[in-house]
Parts: structure tokens; C-alpha cells; sequence
């Protein structure tokens, strides 16, 4: 899809000028530190900015810089993931902390081919890294961006993700790409509100997360946060408080064990990885 530059002019102009009066102040917006502005791209992923705020401070406090992630256990970085959810995230950002100080001698990459292969990293997240990090003219599109292109350019049709990133790509004005998409983060946040409202009304039911495997994978990994245990132990816990079948409980042990998330130490205990 083409736009002429009449309407990309007006589109740009409607954003910018709300954007200075609703601008947000995030802690992430102070600093061009790649890796600062990986930690709060991870943290934000499925995760509010009212509860990444706290964290994104409390996380860079722990590991203030990245060979100090590099340097700790995944049972470290797990337990000041605390609260965050998804804990997988944990683990892949400092993964990638890993190779980045291992081989590439500490240094973030610059370009998205060799950002997009670090462990974690998808285009979106490599592409923010350039943009608000490096401020290089790129276009973002992710979930916020992409509901803000259906609902102006195509009357709220969804649409292939290449039809999208093309007139994402038409947007970006020169010289201002991390200003534009600061700007349509928070017109997302903000001013699409009432309609992402309408959109929740006529979406399925979903299985309450208190019934969900995410639900339990997180308790598990709150639970041996605050130390080791023993299998058996937990499942008789967890079948309590939860009443849960114990095949159920088992199976979630199994899937965190295949997942990196916890480790079975001999004897059935139950523990963080690295501990």
C-alpha cells in the first residue's frame, strides 16, 4: 500500500502533536544504553509498564550492567525476576548477555542480523534495540503499533504482517524515529484505549490463568525462589492449596525440568538452575 505524502504528513502530524501533550516519562526514555533498553524491551513484553517500572529499577540495581548479568547463576537472575512472570524471559536475556560478553568482547551489536540471532531476540525487540538505543531509522511494529495502522489505514481489517511493516516503513519521519515511536507507544497506551476496550468485549472466553499451566509453572518457581525442596513435598503442597491431581503437578515439574526453569538435584529435590 502506497501512501501519498499529503496523508503521511497529516498522520504524522496528528501523532506528534498529541504526543506533546501526553507524552509518558519512562526510565527507559533516559538513556541510549543498549543494554538498558534490552532489559525494559524484555520486561515489557506481555507485561504492563505500570509493573515493569519497579522492576526495570530494581533489576538494574541487581545487575547494573552487562557483564554483572553475565556473570550471575540463572537462580540469581530468576529470583530477581520475581513478580515479572514469563520466567523464560529471565533466562534468555541472560543468555544473550552471555554470548554478548563471550563473543562479542562485551560490545551490543549494531545491526540487526547479528542482534535478531542472540537467544530471546526477535525482529521486533532487535529492531528497538537499534531505534532507541542507536536511533537508526527503522520501523517497529509490534502488537501496539500494529492496532494503530489497522485502525488508520485499513478500517481495522487485519492484515498480513508485510502489508502492515510497509506502511510502517512510509511512516518513520527522518531524523526522528525513536521521537515517532515513543510517540505511538504511548497513543497506543493511551488514546486506543476505549477501542482495545471494544476488542476485549468480542473476543472468545479463555480458560481463567488461575486454571492455566502458566499459573502453576509460576507458583513452582515463586515456591523454590525461597529455597529447595523436595518433589514429593511440593506436590503434596501444591495438591492442598490448589487441589490439583498430582499427575497434573508432575507433568508442570516436568515441562519447567525441559525448559531450563528448575533442575531435579539428587534424592528429588527440586531447585533453581545454577544454584
Amino acid at each position: 500500500m502506497k501512501l501519498d505524502n499529503a496523508r503521511v504528513y497529516r498522520f504524522r502530524k496528528y501523532i506528534f502533536s498529541w504526543w506533546r501533550t501526553h507524552r509518558r516519562d519512562l526510565p527507559w526514555r533516559h538513556t541510549n544504553d543498549p543494554y538498558k533498553i534490552f532489559v525494559s524491551e524484555v520486561m515489557l513484553q506481555q507485561t504492563q509498564v505500570s509493573r515493569v517500572v519497579p522492576k526495570y529499577r530494581e533489576f538494574l540495581n541487581r545487575f547494573p550492567s552487562l557483564a554483572a548479568l553475565a556473570q550471575a547463576t540463572p537462580a540469581q537472575v530468576l529470583r530477581a525476576w520475581k513478580g515479572m512472570g514469563y520466567n523464560r524471559r529471565a533466562l534468555y536475556l541472560q543468555k544473550a548477555a552471555k554470548v554478548i560478553v563471550e563473543e562479542h568482547q562485551g560490545n551490543f551489536p549494531i545491526s540487526e542480523q547479528e542482534l535478531i540471532v542472540l537467544p530471546g531476540l526477535g525482529k521486533y525487540t532487535a529492531r528497538a534495540i537499534l531505534v532507541f538505543a542507536y536511533h537508526q531509522e527503522v520501523q517497529l511494529v509490534d502488537t501496539n503499533i500494529r492496532q494503530i495502522i489497522t485502525h488508520f489505514f485499513f478500517k481495522d481489517q487485519p492484515q498480513k504482517e508485510s502489508a502492515v511493516e510497509e506502511v510502517a516503513r512510509q511512516l518513520v519521519p527522518p531524523g526522528k524515529s525513536w521521537e515517532w515511536h515513543q510517540a505511538l507507544m504511548d497513543y497506543n497506551a493511551i488514546a486506543m484505549s476505549k477501542f482495545k476496550t471494544q476488542m476485549l468485549k468480542v473476543k472468545k472466553k479463555t480458560i481463567p490463568f488461575r486454571e492455566s499451566n502458566r499459573f502453576f509453572r509460576g507458583r513452582i518457581i515463586d515456591r523454590l525462589r525461597e529455597g529447595d525442596i523436595l518433589e514429593s513435598k511440593l506436590i503434596r503442597e501444591l495438591e492442598k492449596k490448589y487441589a490439583k491431581p498430582a499427575v497434573f503437578l508432575r507433568s508442570i515439574v516436568e515441562s519447567l525440568i525441559r525448559d531450563g526453569l528448575i533442575q531435579r538435584a539428587p534424592r528429588g529435590v527440586l531447585r533453581l538452575p545454577g544454584v
